[in-house]
């Protein structure tokens, strides 16, 4: 049988070992991702989740394909120059998202284009 002593001590290198754990997960967080991993986008229709890294790395030659600006080779967010609602000159965020992304499934022929499988949360 384990003597109450024997337990104390157990119990208290447990808890050095948790607190050790603690310390050292807050110590040594990895770094951030140059590019973002995941964006959740708010909309009228619902909340999209993209994933940036899956395009970015599988599907992306240049991240101008989607990040596109006609007078230099910076790239920029969509907010930057899509306002939430357009012109004659500029297209609406919506819309630019909806050319652009529904463009690009139907050309590779992947990738949902129905709208409550993009709008989906």
């Amino acid at each position: 049988m384990i003597s109450r002593r024997d337990l104390k001590i157990a119990m208290f290198i447990m808890i050095i070992f948790l607190i050790t754990g603690i310390i050292c997960y807050a110590s040594f967080t990895p770094p951030e991702p140059e590019k973002p991993v995941r964006m959740m986008f708010q909309t009228k229709a619902g909340k999209v989740l993209f994933t940036h890294s899956v395009h970015a790395d599988d599907y992306a030659d240049d991240c101008q394909n989607c990040h596109h600006d006609l007078d230099n080779d910076e790239t920029y967010n969509c907010s930057d120059c899509h306002e939430e609602t357009g012109d004659e000159d500029l297209p609406s965020r919506a819309d630019a998202f909806h050319t652009q992304c529904k463009g690009c499934h139907e050309d590779l022929g992947s990738g949902p284009v129905e709208c409550n499988s993009c709008h989906s949360l």
